[in-house]
């Protein structure tokens, strides 16, 4: 497998309800343009769910940041998020004794949340931090001998008003123009 082009970010977006997300659509429209930048969007290229793993794989070998975008839903990943997880970072691949083709890369969990941020600490009502809640998402990253950057998450997006959507795609689109560097 080749190595990756230097500042390549594989934005794997998956967002089961697009229509009705104002924050994630106006988050990809502001990195599309990106050079270096490839936007998968997951419901879009598998309405069927069937991954197609060798394709996935290949672009995961070909960048070296990789963005799981995504609401946060029941403290985790969408459904089609979670299947492309099982089957493309399968054994010998992503991890095992012969599975070295994602060491080195760098990951990173872009999230929206309906609930404000203080909702996502110990003592709020969803009992754990958002770092604790990412926990399997870090784990991931760890057994594919990835590194597992701080997520970029936005919180309470659902009374985020025209101008806070504006400024929340732009502070995206500035993290990914800092991972490009």
């Amino acid at each position: 497998m080749s190595s990756p082009a230097p500042g390549r970010v594989l934005i794997l977006f998956a967002h089961p309800a697009l229509h009705r997300s104002r924050i994630n659509l106006a988050m990809m429209d502001a990195v599309q343009d990106l050079e270096g930048v490839t936007v998968r969007d997951l419901y879009e290229v598998y309405p069927d769910f069937h991954v197609e793993v060798s394709t996935e794989q290949e672009l995961l070998v070909e960048h070296d940041v990789i963005i799981w975008q995504h609401p946060f839903y029941w403290y985790s990943a969408p459904a089609l998020l979670k299947e492309w997880m099982d089957v493309v970072l399968e054994y010998g691949f992503a991890y095992g004794d012969e599975g070295r083709a994602l060491h080195g890369k760098r990951v990173m969990s872009a999230l929206t949340t309906g609930g404000p941020e203080d909702a996502y600490d110990r003592a709020g009502y969803n009992r754990f931090s958002m770092r604790e809640l990412l926990a399997p998402f870090d784990q991931t990253a760890h057994l594919c001998g990835m590194k597992y950057l701080d997520p970029f998450i936005l919180h309470g997006v659902n009374q985020f008003s025209p101008e806070q959507v504006t400024a929340a795609a732009a502070s995206y689109r500035k993290r990914i123009q800092e991972l490009l560097a």
